[in-house]
């Protein structure tokens, strides 16, 4: 069974995200850090979005360590296609998944803009 934009609102999704899941899922290709703190996103339906950081990097939030560019700039996909950072690089975060932040791939296609 298919599930509509209405069944997702009916759960509590915002409309915006209730079109997306209807509409099937996005999976993230490729991913690039900008000095501005964006993230330009490749998508498996060919799309290229960009998704602006600076409002999640703030003081006292899983991201606040992303103010460093040199931080920031290890953007990666994990195993699942997950954008992601490891706080320290000597770390592995598939072993210890404490060093690892990452962002919802679902949020970063409905949030971010085309390109």
């Amino acid at each position: 069974m298919n599930k509509t934009v209405d069944w997702y609102i009916s759960r509590g999704f915002t409309p915006k995200m209730a079109e997306y899941f209807a509409s099937g899922r996005r999976r993230i290709m490729g991913v690039t850090a900008h000095e501005d703190f964006s993230l330009s996103l490749l998508f498996d339906n060919d799309e290229k979005k960009i998704f602006d950081m600076k409002e999640l990097i703030q003081p006292n939030t899983v991201f606040e360590c992303l103010a460093d560019w040199q931080i920031f700039n290890r953007v990666y996909l994990d195993s699942n296609s997950v954008v992601s950072w490891d706080k320290d690089p000597a770390i592995n975060s598939e072993e210890n998944w404490q060093n690892k932040i990452d962002i919802s791939s679902d949020t970063l296609y409905v949030d971010s803009h085309p390109i």
